[in-house]
Formats: C-alpha cells, structure tokens, sequence
C-alpha cells in the first residue's frame, strides 16, 4: 500500500490536466501539459516506487536504508536485464533479444525486489562486522548484501523472465478475448483476493501494461494512447468502470443493511461505524474498512459481494460505460476523469450505482436475517464488565495457571488466537507482537484487560501498551501458546469511544511534587515529535525527548529502580510519592539485544537524582540504532494534575530541569 498510495496524485494531477484541456491532451494549455506530465512521471515510475516502497514497508522498523536497498536492487536488476546487457551477456545479437526483457522494468519485478531487500533488511540490518570494517556494519551493509543478491537474481530472471512474461501476456489476452465477460472474471477475483492481499498482483497484469492491455496507463495517456493505436474510445477503462457503482453506492447500500440488522441497543455504535466507512468508500473509494466489517465474521457475504462486483463491472463493460480511477473508483476519482478524452457515457455509472445500492442493501439485509450471520453488532450481550454488546468469547484461565498466565491468555486471545499470533516480544511499557493480519485484533477487549493503546503499525505488526509489566505478560504468553492452543475473541468492530471529560483545573494554585533531571547530555525534543506513535501520541506517558550526546545515563529523580529491561536500553524509575518515570533510550533498540549498553545498577536499588544508572557505547547506537531519541515520561501521568516543562535547547545529564510534576 506505500506505493499504491502515490497514484492519488497522479489521478489529481492528470485528472485536472484533462479538465483544463479535454480536447488536445495538454497541446493547447500549457498547464493542463504541466500537471498531465507531471502525474505521468508518477504513472510510468510505478514498478520504481513498488520497489523502494515494498522495501520499506516490509521493512522490522521502517527504516530509509530498507527503502534505499530496494531502489539499488531494482537498479542493478533492470540493468542486468536490459536488452542491451542480456545482448552482451548472453553473446547473441541485440535484435535477437526476447521481447520480454524490454518490459522488465515493470510492477511484478518491483515487488519482487521490494520483498527480497526487505528480507535481507530484516536478517542483517543488525550484524556487526570486524572493527576494521565497521564503518560498513548495521545498515550500511544491507544494500552491499543486496547489490549481490540483485546480481543472482537477474542471472535467474535470464532464463525465467521471459516464460513468466509469456505466461502473464497469454493470461491477459484470454481474458481481453472475453470482452465483457472477462472484463467481469476480473473484477470477481479483484475482490476475492483482497483477504489475501493478492489483489495488487492481479492488479498489475491489467493495470499497468504488464500484459499489454494498458487500462490505466492509455486512459490517463490521453493523446499517446490514441496515437499508439491501443487507447480505443469506448473500450479502454472497462475493466475499472464497473468499480464506481459498487464502491460510491453498492457497499454504502450493504452499510445500511448491517446497521439496520444490528441488534437495537447495538446500533448507535454500529452506525457511527458504518456511517464513516460508508463516506469513506463513496467519496475516496477507500472500501476496506467496510469490507472487514463483514469480510471474516460473514464470509459468504464476502462471496455475494465479490460476485456483484464481478456483475457491475460486466454490465458497465457490456454496456460501453467507460471510466478509469488513478485511486480508487470513489467521487473524487468520478469527477476527475468525467472530462478525460476516454470516457464514454461515464455518467450512467450514478444510475447503475443507484440500482446497485438496493440490491446491496435487499440482498445484504436478507441473507444476514436468513442465516443468522453475526455482522457487527449482532453478537449476543454479555454481563458484567463485558455489557457493551459484544461476546468477546474471552478465553478463561486454566486450572493451575497463575494471575499473570491468565491475563496472558486472555490477550493471546485479544490480537486474534495463537493461530494469528506469529512472534512475542516487549519493550518496558509495550507487547511487540507480529502477527498475520492485525485487522483481527481485538482492540476493545485489549483496552478492557488493561491495555491503555493499541497501535497497529502495519498488517503483521501491532503494539499494545500495557505498562511496566509488559516483559511479565510476554513471557507468561510464550508459556501459555506452550500449553496448547488459544482461541480468538469474537472479530468485532471497534467501537467510537467518547472524549474522555476534562480535569476540573482547581481553583488553587497546583502543587509541584517533583522535578525531573536530564538524564543523559543531548538536545531536547518535543514528544510529539519522536518518531514512534505510541510515544508522540503520549500513549505510554507524557514528558519530553532527549537526543544524546553524552555517554552516561543517570536517575532523572530519587527512587526506586522497579524496572530495568534485561537488554538494558530502558529502565523504570518510581518516586516515594508514587510518580512512575520511563527513561527509555533510542527507538525499537530492544533489537540490539543488550549490545551498546552496559548496567551500572541492579533492578530493585534505590538510586539518588544524577547517579549513574547506564553507560552506552554511543557510536555504536548512532549505527545501528533506528533512531536515539531516547523519550522521559510519567508512565502514570492521569494520577496527576499535569506537566510543566522546563527544558528547551541543550541539557546536561542529572543539572539540567526537565519538568515539573504537579498535582
């Protein structure tokens, strides 16, 4: 999704090209030429950005040298695999080439080098080298690891590429052959692959000239596309046009059908839910969290949904009502395209929506009530703490298990079962989970164990913030998923929670009960500006950042040392009037294992403000280190009044003030 969410602006830049000048493409206004070559540059860099994106995407943490790594595999794949370079490789004359490495520069060679720099990101991101070669350790030696494994890969693509080229062109022209009906075959397995994820690969054989067929290329290449012979008014864009009355008018339609079948005390929650996603999908086309609702708790719903959108498509093909999205097929998209050169009676695609939004809703409404199926919302209530309206299906604890065992198993059960559950880790206050599909967490039933966020950082990777005793749950997890298997929780639907009220400020002057020192040398930063959600979102506490520049970590404040994590990046600090202080140093440094930083103290000591506590090998951190932008919060911060910062600029380790508590 980091590269398919590009094309929105290259539909906006092109689509009001072709608004401004409709009938020369650009020849006749110099801006409309402007912002048509402009989303141009987007459209035909696409397998570039697949590459760089995937990388970066699949990336453990998100990193720029994961993206990098991905756009210097993709240079020395298509390079390699040039006409020109398999010419001279192979020894064979240059008009002797196959015809496929003349279109190696395309989407599904992006991905493909996109997972594997991911992969080798993830693998050796991390890996140390000798002193005399440390200079190219941690991430500076994952695009060299790339750079090689790039140069493996064309070899194979050699002799691969062109049967996997001829495979994928002989299957776009079986069903560019079926016309209408194959235009309808496509739009059915587009959506039925969504769950998987799959969709985009399909995608990429009839949307990105992977196949010859170029639906989206020649319905915003305007006058080229003419020009070429392969952009045919009334033809190109059939494969996309069908997808408007489904996404602005068919899923709103199914919305209403889930909302009206929830139970009665249920439905003011579902229909906030359903209102949102329901806007979302007519004006951006933007149809998952629709689609979710209902795509694993139904999924014969999921079928229906998949076979109309196959219909719609077939009708709108069959019918020449001709229209393209550079997005998704929302009112953003509809109103953009109504002047391009190519659309054919794209305005029949409202009255086909109409239509479809009443099948949706009759269709959707009878099958929930005939089978009973428990769409948001129609999950029998439960008592006590549980009353909200949804069975959570919370799994119990197990005789023998102690306190923590059970929370443990009840979370295992919040993100999804130990079927969804792929690996355990904790930071000081955070469960790092990866996990198959983060959709099927449970995040109102995390809240409810305890859990003050949930963050989804991607597909595979979710955090829940559970305090100080997130290490003590993660291991008790691991001995629980030991035991035997866990089922899930009911897939429900979050819920829009209310605006938590404002503290009533007292009319007396608030009371400072502490003042936190530097604990380390460096420059200051704002928390909501770390680069970490669940810090800048002050979901694990509120205070400020420091980028250090010195070595030492000392005590922000007198007290206890209730916490220090066993790789030593992070350590809890608790104060006699009951402040709990994070001190938590660089980001996502959990993974370095311990490496860089040395314990001066043991977990349990009561240390004093300015007493040495860490000592970090900072060259080190600063290379292998996502980020050392170490954040000092108040963990607990809701037990008090608030905040007063004091700290701007530089700071030194245990004389510069922090912050004030006060209450």
């Amino acid at each position: 999704m980091v590269p398919v969410a590009t094309l929105p602006a290259a539909a906006i830049l092109m689509g009001v090209g072709y608004w401004l000048d409709p009938d020369s493409w650009g020849a006749g206004n110099a801006l409309a030429a402007l912002l048509i070559k402009s989303g141009g540059a987007i459209i035909e860099h696409m397998s570039a950005l697949f590459a760089v994106g995937i990388a970066y995407g699949m990336s453990k943490d998100k990193d720029g040298a994961a993206a990098l790594s991905g756009f210097v595999g993709f240079l020395v794949v298509t390079t390699l695999c040039s006409p020109a370079a398999v010419a001279m490789i192979q020894k064979i004359p240059l008009d002797q080439v196959p015809a496929a490495f003349g279109k190696i520069d395309n989407q599904f060679v992006g991905i493909l080098v996109g997972i594997l720099s991911a992969e080798v990101y993830n693998r050796f991101s991390h890996v140390e080298l000798p002193k005399a070669l440390s200079f190219f350790s941690g991430r500076r030696l994952v695009p060299i690891l790339v750079s090689f494994l790039m140069i493996l890969i064309a070899f194979i693509l050699m002799y691969v590429w062109p049967l996997i080229f001829n495979a994928l062109v002989n299957f776009g022209e079986h069903i560019q052959k079926l016309g209408s009906v194959g235009a309808g075959v496509y739009a059915f397995f587009n959506r039925l692959l969504i769950p998987v994820g799959l969709h985009h690969a399909l995608n990429s054989v009839f949307w990105f000239d992977v196949a010859g067929i170029n639906d989206i290329p020649n319905f915003l290449g305007g006058a080229q596309s003419i020009a070429s012979g392969k952009g045919i008014v009334g033809v190109t864009g059939q494969y996309q046009a069908g997808f408007f009355p489904i996404m602005m008018f068919g899923l709103p339609g199914a919305a209403l059908a889930i909302y009206q079948c929830a139970l009665p005390e249920n439905r003011a929650k579902v229909g906030g839910i359903m209102i949102a996603a329901a806007f979302a999908a007519f004006f951006t086309g933007i149809t998952e969290p629709l689609e979710f609702s209902f795509m694993f708790v139904a999924p014969v719903l999921y079928v229906i949904h998949a076979v109309l959108t196959g219909i719609s498509v077939f009708i709108a093909a069959s019918m020449h009502w001709i229209s393209g999205f550079g997005f998704s097929a929302g009112l953003v998209d509809m109103v953009l395209q109504s002047r391009n050169p190519l659309a054919t009676q794209w305005y029949m695609l409202i009255p086909q929506g109409l239509v479809f939004f009443v099948i949706y809703y009759l269709v959707f409404r009878f099958t929930i009530k005939k089978f009973n199926l428990l769409t948001p919302g129609r999950e029998l209530a439960v008592s006590g703490d549980e009353s909200d309206g949804y069975d959570v299906n919370v799994e119990h604890g197990v005789q023998g298990e102690t306190e923590t065992e059970s929370l443990a198993r009840r979370y295992i059960s919040a993100v999804g079962g130990s079927d969804n559950l792929t690996h355990i880790d904790a930071c000081i206050t955070r469960l790092r989970l990866n996990v198959k599909d983060s959709a099927a967490l449970n995040e109102n039933l995390a809240k409810r164990l305890g859990a003050s966020g949930v963050i989804r950082l991607n597909k595979q990777s979710v955090q829940i913030i559970v305090g100080t005793q997130a290490e003590l749950i993660a291991s008790a997890m691991k001995n629980v998923l030991a035991k035997g298997p866990v089922a899930a929780s009911a897939n429900v639907a979050p819920t829009i929670a209310a605006a938590p009220a404002a503290k009533a400020t007292p009319a007396t002057a608030q009371q400072t009960i502490a003042t936190l020192l530097a604990p380390v040398s460096g420059e200051i930063v704002p928390i909501d500006q770390v680069p970490d959600e669940a810090f800048a979102s002050k979901a694990v506490g509120d205070g400020l950042a420091i980028k250090p520049t010195g070595k030492t970590v000392v005590a922000p404040i007198a007290g206890t040392l209730v916490k220090i994590f066993n790789t030593n990046h992070a350590f809890c600090l608790e104060t006699a009037n009951g402040v709990e202080i994070v001190v938590h140093m660089g980001l996502d440094t959990v993974a370095l294992a311990g490496k860089g930083f040395t314990r001066l103290v043991e977990e349990g000591a009561t240390v004093n403000a300015g007493q040495p506590v860490l000592e970090m090998d900072l060259d080190f951190l600063n290379a292998n280190a996502r980020s050392m932008i170490s954040p000092v919060v108040v963990s607990n911060i809701d037990d008090f009044a608030g905040l007063k910062l004091l700290a701007t600029g530089t700071v030194v380790a245990g004389e510069s003030k922090l912050y004030e508590i006060q209450k």
